[in-house]
């Protein structure tokens, strides 16, 4: 499992936003995130390919840049409530984890 650094950013601000959590305890959460995973930057070559997805696909920035940073590092889905579900990025399918019925490649994660 591979994380672009702007989810961290994002994860944080919902922790202490949304659920409440005190700045500290969103800090320990992400830290431990950060010290679990593989973690991926945003490069110039990331914004290159972002900007691409805007172009071509009408994304919004922020996501653009996420879908392209987990491309560039290798991942096969990205999990996220807020982008379009199936759409694919090279290599990368967009994957609602909520959705019912399951995406069939994370219900096979999932179970394997």
């Amino acid at each position: 499992m591979v994380i672009p650094v702007q989810c961290l950013g994002e994860l944080f601000r919902v922790l202490i936003g949304k659920a409440g959590w005190s700045a500290a305890e969103a800090q320990e959460a992400v830290l431990t995130w950060m010290d679990s995973y593989r973690l991926l930057d945003s490069t110039a070559d990331a914004w290159r390919g972002a900007m691409d997805l805007v172009n071509a696909h009408q994304f919004a920035v922020w996501d653009a840049l996420v879908l392209n940073v987990a491309a560039e590092g290798g991942a096969r889905l990205l999990l996220t409530e807020e982008m379009h579900p199936g759409f694919s990025w090279r290599g990368v399918r967009v994957v609602n984890p909520l959705q019912s019925p399951a995406d069939p490649l994370l219900a096979q994660l999932l179970s394997g």
